[in-house]
This record gives C-alpha cells, sequence and structure tokens, in this order.
C-alpha cells in the first residue's frame, strides 16, 4: 500500500493524518508497516483523503487519478 509514500509526499505526520481520518496513530503506523489491514471503508477515506483511486493506493495501478478517463458527474 502507498500509504506511507503519500503521506510522506505530503508532509503529512502520522498524528495529523490520524486525527483528519478520525482514528489513532497507531493504527496508521500498522497500516503502513504491514501489521494491520484497512478494510474498504478505510480505504475509501484514505484515498478519498489524498484524492487517489483505491486501486493506486493499493499498488494495482500507477495512475493515481480516481476515476480516469471519465467525466464526474456523467
Amino acid at each position: 500500500m502507498r500509504l506511507k509514500e503519500l503521506r510522506k509526499s505530503r508532509n503529512i505526520t502520522q498524528i495529523k493524518l490520524a486525527m483528519d481520518l478520525s482514528t489513532t496513530q497507531n493504527t496508521i503506523s500498522r497500516y503502513e508497516n504491514g501489521e494491520r489491514e484497512p478494510g474498504i471503508e478505510e480505504l475509501i477515506r484514505i484515498a478519498d483523503y489524498f484524492q487517489v483511486s483505491v486501486d493506486f493506493l493499493i499498488g494495482r495501478t500507477d495512475c493515481p487519478q480516481m476515476y480516469p478517463g471519465t467525466k464526474r458527474g456523467i
């Protein structure tokens, strides 16, 4: 998962991210270290927070766009 990469590229601390996502710093640390995997709702919240697709977040694509090739609202 690209959580740590995304967080660091935006200069966000684990504590700030945890507060923004209504979780704990320990949970963020475990996600980043692979000790715990987020559920689908958490993945969606994280992807929305960073404005990337869930597929990008979990490494299934290198395209960070949320809706590649489509227009929002259609």
